[in-house]
């Protein structure tokens, strides 16, 4: 099932949850459909539309996050799932300076690599094995966690988050 875009009362986005989650919350009434799918849920009693994006019917304090949480699944949307020595579409984490020399398991220390790349670099730094980043290892932005909670971005989010790109 895909994922639905939960927006604060004020239009913040807060989360991703999955359809069913999200047609709990318009049942329930506490929050209201905003953009939905062609499809719906239906029971004897009611038909719900399949929501794409809700907005609750009430202000909930979000905490704020001052660095993305560090998951495989991050650094793949971070690196737009392309290894970051030749290109190609990656399958594997890579640790820049590896973990054997006293390299950190951290944002700026990880890359997404494909098999072959990964395998050639084995237990050296690029450097030594010849090889170089595309772009550097950072952080990733904070609204990362969209695309960590989706495996892709509907366009009908887009209007609703910042800087989606």
């Amino acid at each position: 099932m895909r994922g639905v875009l939960v927006l604060n009362a004020s239009f913040e986005p807060l989360s991703v949850v999955s359809a069913r989650r999200a047609t709990c919350l318009v049942v329930a009434e506490k929050a209201d459909v905003v953009e939905a799918d062609d499809g719906c849920f239906r029971s004897p009693s009611i038909t719900v539309p399949v929501p794409l994006v809700v907005r609750l019917r009430y202000m909930v304090r979000a905490p704020r996050r001052t660095r993305a949480a560090l998951s495989r699944r991050a650094v793949f949307a971070r690196d737009d799932h392309r290894c970051q020595y030749c290109g190609q579409m990656a399958d594997s984490i890579d640790h820049v300076m590896p973990r054997s020399r006293g390299g950190g398991h951290e944002w700026t220390n990880l890359v997404a690599a494909c098999r072959r790349c990964n395998l050639t670099k084995r237990d050296r730094t690029p450097e030594e094995a010849g090889m170089r980043l595309l772009r550097p290892c950072a952080v990733a932005r904070t609204p990362s966690w969209v695309m960590v909670g989706a495996s892709r971005m509907p366009e009908a989010w887009k209007p609703y988050l910042p800087a989606a790109s």
